[in-house]
């Protein structure tokens, strides 16, 4: 009965379940049928004959390398800033954007902050290199400005991972904001209605109406972004990194490409890569579990 009631669901909305068939086949393609090779993380790899089985191997050599510790320290460190630094702004931005009342220039606001989402990360590092330049780079022009001196962001230990963290900001600060204010949007024009005739103030409005309706979507976004904690972003990371600071900045996804891909170590490599991951599914499901119980509110 049940299985008849999902075939005459599908028959009846089968434009919005062919418009969900290009989605399934990618991430059944990308990263479904991908998940088989993870076996060669309890194997040694043969190019001829039979891989062999060696269990635990390659993990107790990752776990005894120096090499996998600092990048591992990079990874944790950076994921922790960008989401300490970077979560909050798509929230504040929402709110911010609901609150124009000029539709015009609310919706050139809009396309402003969406607009670098569209960029690829290859052409973002060229803008951003270009404007930290030392010499004549837009940051150190104003710098000079102010008496300061010149400081080459893209060498700089101490730096470097703020500039990640900002340039993520910058490029999908605004992008993110969709989600939100799709929340903000199913808010019943009544409530703020009566929250008016109250006397309540627009800072009083979205205190006790708008956050608390966001806070379901707020959770959700918040333990999805958990799950991608061990991604700390490798275009975003590759085409920023150099040899100056690949010490500070060298994270799990760099690593994985530099041994696997470029060294050839492909058991290596997919050991640490499933490390990653089993991080990444521990976190989205005690996560989850944690916000259910405190609020009553999970990804499911």
């Amino acid at each position: 009965m049940r299985v008849k009631t999902s075939l005459n669901r599908i028959k009846k909305d089968w434009v919005i379940y062919a418009m969900l068939f290009p989605a399934i086949l990618y991430f059944s393609i990308f990263h479904v049928i991908p998940l088989i090779g993870m076996k060669l993380a309890f194997q040694d790899y043969r190019i001829i004959g039979e891989n062999v089985w060696v269990g635990w191997k390659h993990f107790k050599v990752l776990f005894s390398s120096p090499a996998f510790m600092d990048v591992l320290r990079n990874t944790i460190i950076l994921s922790t800033m960008k989401i300490v630094f970077f979560f909050p702004i798509p929230i504040i931005l929402s709110l911010m954007i609901n609150e124009l009342r000029n539709g015009r220039f609310r919706k050139y606001i809009q396309s402003v902050v969406y607009l670098p989402h569209f960029l690829s990360w290859v052409v973002i590092a060229g803008i951003w290199i270009s404007l930290l330049d030392p010499s004549d780079g837009g940051i150190n022009i104003l710098r000079n400005f102010f008496q300061m001196p010149s400081l080459d962001f893209m060498t700089s230990k101490d730096h470097i991972r703020w500039v990640l963290v900002f340039q993520e900001i910058w490029r999908s600060a605004g992008w993110d904001s969709i989600i939100y204010l799709a929340a903000i949007m199913k808010i019943s024009p009544s409530l703020y209605e009566a929250a008016k005739i109250d006397g309540a103030s627009n800072l009083q409005q979205m205190r006790y109406i708008t956050l608390p309706a966001m806070l379901s979507t707020v959770v959700t976004v918040f333990i999805l972004n958990l799950g991608f904690f061990m991604n700390a972003g490798f275009d975003q990371v590759f085409n920023m990194m150099n040899n100056s600071v690949i010490s500070v900045v060298d994270i799990l996804d760099t690593y994985v490409y530099r041994i696997g891909i470029l060294n050839g170590q492909y058991s290596y490599a997919t050991a640490a890569s499933l490390f990653k991951g089993v991080i990444g599914l521990i976190l989205i499901l005690s996560t989850h579990f944690i916000a259910k119980r405190f609020s009553g509110k999970g990804v499911w």
